[in-house]
């Protein structure tokens, strides 16, 4: 029988029409529409604002070692606090958003960080600046706690994923051009002029993210509900399989930022003693992780969820252990592992907390966000303390054990899963083959 006989055709073309219809319907943003444009580059700009100072000392350690007198470990509490201060407020003022909307919170978060911005280069002594750094931080958690919420309910699901990886894009180029143009800077001016300028580019990001945001339509107001959202917390916190996205987020991320909170040093010794520009231009090797972190879905298809894993873990292991070898090359490949395999692996445990999470997402992945830069602080500072006591290859124990880690707490995960149910296939973090 034909189509027309089954009444199939009749079917499709209804459903067609249904679809048509929903979709007309949809006031939300979609490529091509009205604001989708303005709304996209927007949040790219508060990206790169964000990134370009959350880490704008973290090329200019040295210099700021030498002009202050103080040793690397010290130094590195000028990253440590500002990632710490982010990590600590991120679940708060995913909270405040809730309550005061999206744009209210990134626009306000941005105001006070970036004029703490234009205060950094006038700090008078390293508690001064570690103490502006931290409020920045603070300052800066409104952004990733607002930014997904805002697109999730003014984008339509179709072009959902493209919208954050502008986002994203942004963190990723505002975390790489800050420190570079940090590093060139600082060599010709000093590490105050160079935080300085990029405190200027933060404002100019967060003027024109104030004037081409649109106005949120489709926000609806919550109440501020302590008992809700630490209930919810406790929840996400009991969850087994979260537990372990969250510490195998933090570890990959003490990895990394151990890794580049001391590699200026490193390379500032012999025999290497490269100037303060090339140096900064290190970060070009971020570029890999954008590479890595996007084509972590094709390697989750082919390995499954924990061979990407152990495949994140494995890369950055191996280029810790070539990063130890006293040739420039051989350093940078080394880098070039560690960036993509973090990245990689950064990419599979956080999404993974999204499907794991069965309510309160937003709080699931502020509790991932959390996690993530106490790993960065715990990186940065032990990292420096490592690279103190016993130089570069102290800093790498660091970041193999942390890689150990991950390695140890997929296996059991796996295990648990198997004690659970048997024979049949692991679900052990999400992370089935």
């Amino acid at each position: 029988m034909t189509p027309a006989d089954t009444g199939a055709s009749t079917v499709v073309d209804a459903a067609s029409a249904a679809s048509d219809s929903l979709v007309s319907s949809d006031s939300r943003m979609a490529p091509g529409g009205p604001g989708y444009r303005r709304m996209s580059f927007a949040l790219f700009l508060a990206g790169v604002a964000t990134f370009a100072l959350l880490y704008s000392t973290q090329a200019l350690l040295p210099l700021i070692s030498g002009d202050l007198g103080v040793t690397a470990s010290d130094a590195s509490w000028t990253v440590a606090a500002a990632t710490g201060g982010l990590a600590v407020f991120v679940l708060p003022m995913s909270a405040l958003s809730e309550r005061f909307g999206r744009r209210t919170v990134m626009t306000a978060s941005l105001a006070v960080a970036v004029t703490v911005g234009l205060l950094v280069p006038f700090a008078p002594s390293l508690p001064a600046l570690v103490a502006l750094r931290a409020v920045q931080g603070a300052a800066l958690a409104g952004l990733p706690a607002s930014a997904t919420a805002y697109l999730a309910e003014e984008v339509r699901p179709r072009a959902l994923v493209t919208a954050i990886g502008l986002f994203v894009a942004g963190n990723s180029v505002g975390g790489m051009s800050g420190r570079i143009i940090t590093g060139w800077v600082a060599q010709e001016w000093g590490w105050r002029v160079a935080v300085g300028v990029i405190g200027l580019v933060a404002v100019a990001c967060a003027v024109a993210f104030r004037l081409l945001l649109p106005a949120p339509t489709h926000f609806t107001p919550g109440s501020l509900r302590p008992r809700v959202l630490v209930r919810t917390v406790r929840d996400h916190l009991a969850h087994p399989l979260l537990r372990r996205l969250y510490a195998i987020g933090a570890l990959f991320m003490t990895v990394f930022g151990g890794v580049y909170t001391v590699i200026g040093y490193r390379l500032a010794q012999a025999p290497f003693s490269l100037p303060q520009g090339l140096i900064g231009s290190i970060f070009l090797v971020y570029l890999v992780g954008t590479v890595s972190a996007s084509t972590a879905g094709r390697l989750v298809g082919r390995l499954g969820r924990r061979g990407a894993l152990y495949l994140g873990a494995g890369t950055t292991a191996a280029g810790l252990l070539l990063s130890l070898a006293p040739s420039l090359p051989l350093v940078l490949l080394g880098l070039v592992l560690i960036t993509a395999g973090f990245f990689a692996g950064h990419a599979v445990a956080s999404s993974a907390v999204g499907k794991t999470a069965q309510h309160g997402r937003a709080q699931a992945s502020a509790l991932y966000q959390s996690a993530y830069y106490v790993g960065s602080s715990a990186g940065s500072t032990v990292g420096a303390v490592a690279f103190h006591s016993g130089g570069w290859a102290g800093t790498v124990g660091v970041g193999v054990l942390a890689v150990l880690g991950v390695v140890v707490i997929t296996v059991s995960g796996s295990l648990a899963a198997r004690r659970q149910v048997g024979d049949a296939p692991v679900q052990a973090l999400g992370l089935s083959r």
